[in-house]
């Protein structure tokens, strides 16, 4: 029997069962930045049926519950860590700089025709800009001081680090607001009739990018960081 209930945060079942975050995804459903409310009250934040949501919930539960999957969520911080730096870090450093010139191509000539590219290229320079800064600055400077705090927990250790996760978490908010901005402004990637490959190839990749960046998101927001919360 399934341990979620409509109270269960959204945050909580992806930890558990990652392969949801695709379900939330498709609806809509916040499950990074705004991933700690209950289920219930997340979904009729977007109009839609708890109940509904649930049971879709349910049946991703049983089709993966005999899947011996390796999940992120259970390994050591450390382990966790560099899961991201590999993951989620490389390939925000190698995607951004490669889709930047689609995305001016693509406002250049199909801008005048749909304005909302013109606005597209200027989300994805700001999300590309703090993006690339904010993974640096993780690198260099706040997971090295998580895994001193691991290391050897004190209260030196963790003053110095609290304000860095509290910016982190700040910045996450941030990128996820563009991110938000950038769907609604595609009309969830919706091409238009006259969309030519370069459409295409931008709209798939910034969906695909949006769905790296949630995974990444929540795997720091509400698993690595709030095993250094409930630690100090």
């Amino acid at each position: 029997m399934s341990s979620f209930t409509l109270q269960s945060h959204i945050s909580d079942i992806v930890t558990s069962i990652p392969q949801t975050a695709d379900l939330f995804r498709s609806l809509r459903i916040d499950f990074c930045c705004g991933g700690r409310v209950p289920l219930q009250e997340a979904a009729m934040q977007l109009q839609l049926d708890p109940v509904d949501v649930l049971e879709k919930v349910h049946s991703i539960e049983v089709k993966f519950e005999n899947y011996q999957e390796s999940r992120p969520a259970s390994w050591k911080e450390s382990e966790l860590i560099s899961y991201i730096q590999q993951k989620h870090h490389e390939f925000l450093r190698e995607e951004l700089p490669a889709l930047t010139p689609y995305v001016t191509k693509l406002a250049r000539v199909h801008g005048e025709r749909h304005s909302e590219l013109i606005r597209v290229q200027e989300l994805f320079t700001d999300l590309k800009m703090e993006l690339l800064d904010h993974t640096q600055d993780e690198d260099e400077h706040v997971f090295p001081l998580i895994l001193k705090f691991i290391d050897q927990p004190n209260h030196q250790t963790a003053a110095a680090l609290m304000p860095h996760v509290s910016e982190l978490e700040h910045e996450h908010a941030h990128a996820g607001s563009l991110l938000q901005e950038i769907r609604e402004v595609t009309a969830d990637f919706k091409l238009p009739e006259d969309a030519c490959g370069t459409y295409q190839l931008v709209y798939k990749r910034l969906a695909m990018l949006e769905k790296d960046i949630f995974e990444h998101i929540h795997l720091e927001n509400n698993v690595l960081f709030e095993r250094i919360r409930a630690a100090i």
